[in-house]
């Protein structure tokens, strides 16, 4: 049966670290808060427990998971190459409400779903989820919600929908505003030639506003109607998900 830590006490905090430490190490999930909505979360690098998240949400492998981080510095390691204006946006942004989408460094051994070589980064804001993933590395989070449903603003709400497919529920009060954060895919800065110059795209409007990302990038922030003609991306919600996928 799942357990609920109130975070928001002490003792409850260190029994419930502990815990969800030992659910991630044996491949489990455990629901997470973030300075966002409530995340579902686990090993990254375990395809079994990737594949339970993706199952516990009722979301296919074309629907991969991002990956938060518990550091700046971890970006480096997972992706490709940080291009200066990934930077810009990492130095303006994170922590916070800003998930970074770039080519995915070749040599991880992981399997986060259909991907196209990429994954998508976040570090976010909050000492709970902040201290957790110190002490795991990255995890992929996925929103803590049944696919096609609100996602949660408190370990409740994730609980009377995923139910015991989680091991173990942190909570920390109501979600600052239960918005989702704010994708971005920056693989054209690292993919396009020397000749051609890549834009930042924007895959789904959340905490970060387009005029806060367009102070920082300036006209590499790809404009609205442009984006209008690109394909689906494995990153991107459809139009029922835009609240519902990524914290």
């Amino acid at each position: 049966m799942s357990t609920i830590f109130d975070c928001r006490d002490e003792a409850q905090l260190l029994a419930g670290m502990r815990h969800a430490r030992q659910a991630i190490g044996r491949g489990e999930l455990i629901v997470m808060p973030t300075d966002t909505v409530y995340g579902v979360a686990a090993d990254a690098f375990s395809p079994t427990a990737v594949q339970r998240l993706l199952d516990a949400k009722g979301r296919g492998r074309n629907q991969p998971p991002p990956v938060l981080i518990g550091s700046k510095d971890t970006l480096a390691a997972l992706a490709e190459s940080v291009p200066e204006p990934v930077q810009r946006l990492v130095d303006a942004f994170w922590p916070g409400g800003l998930t970074i989408v770039l080519p995915a460094q070749p040599s991880l051994v992981w399997d986060l779903g259909e991907t196209l070589g990429t994954v998508a980064v976040r570090m976010p804001e909050g000492h709970v989820a902040l201290e957790l993933l110190a002490e795991t590395g990255p995890l992929a989070v996925s929103s803590a919600n049944l696919t096609g449903q609100d996602a949660a603003i408190s370990a409740l709400d994730a609980e009377k929908m995923l139910g015991d497919s989680v091991a173990v529920y942190l909570a920390d009060g109501m979600s600052k505003n239960g918005i989702s954060s704010t994708i971005v895919d920056a693989t054209s800065l690292v993919r396009r030639g020397d000749e051609e110059q890549g834009v930042v795209r924007i895959l789904r409007h959340g905490v970060v506003t387009r005029a806060q990302l367009h102070e920082v990038l300036g006209d590499l922030l790809e404009s609205d109607e442009a984006q209008e003609s690109h394909e689906d991306h494995p990153h991107e919600p459809d139009a029922e998900e835009q609240q519902d996928g990524n914290p």
